[in-house]
């Protein structure tokens, strides 16, 4: 399987998994292409053959510079288990020290328990905040501290 960086081309191909993914769940609004035409460099993919099986899109902040924020993985469901979001992962965090960031965050909902248990996994801190994204929109907050690895 080769990990590479996105390209804007990934777009439809992702795009057209990520219902199925989410056993059906609509995800494609949270996540437009302006991702894949914008943050490049610090995005990634991993791909079996021409078959992207797993990604991550992920940025550096423009307001605070020590740090990143992923805002979407994804793997698919026969391939999880097999260590590619850990690898994901890890080569963000890798990339983002490139670029001077010492911090990683990023959030779920508080049913994503599944996503919560991994961060927890992955040595995320998180944090529960009431009404985040509006009222009665509530998430669970993750920050990682990446400076020392």
């Amino acid at each position: 399987m080769k990990l590479r960086y996105v390209r804007d081309s990934d777009y439809n191909q992702v795009r057209g998994a990520l219902n199925d993914w989410w056993g059906g769940r609509q995800m494609t609004h949270l996540l437009p292409r302006l991702f894949f035409e914008h943050f490049q460099r610090t995005s990634l993919v991993i791909e079996e053959g021409d078959v992207i099986v797993a990604f991550l899109v992920g940025f550096v902040s423009q307001t605070h510079q020590n740090e990143a924020y992923i805002h979407f993985v994804g793997v698919h469901p026969d391939y999880r288990r097999d260590g590619l979001g850990r690898r994901l992962y890890e080569t963000f965090f890798d990339t983002v020290r490139h670029f001077g960031c010492d911090t990683v965050r990023c959030i779920t909902s508080p049913v994503n328990t599944g996503s919560i248990a991994y961060h927890e996994r992955m040595g995320f801190t998180t944090s529960f905040v009431k009404d985040y994204a509006g009222p009665g929109e509530d998430r669970v907050l993750f920050v990682k501290h990446i400076s020392q690895e």
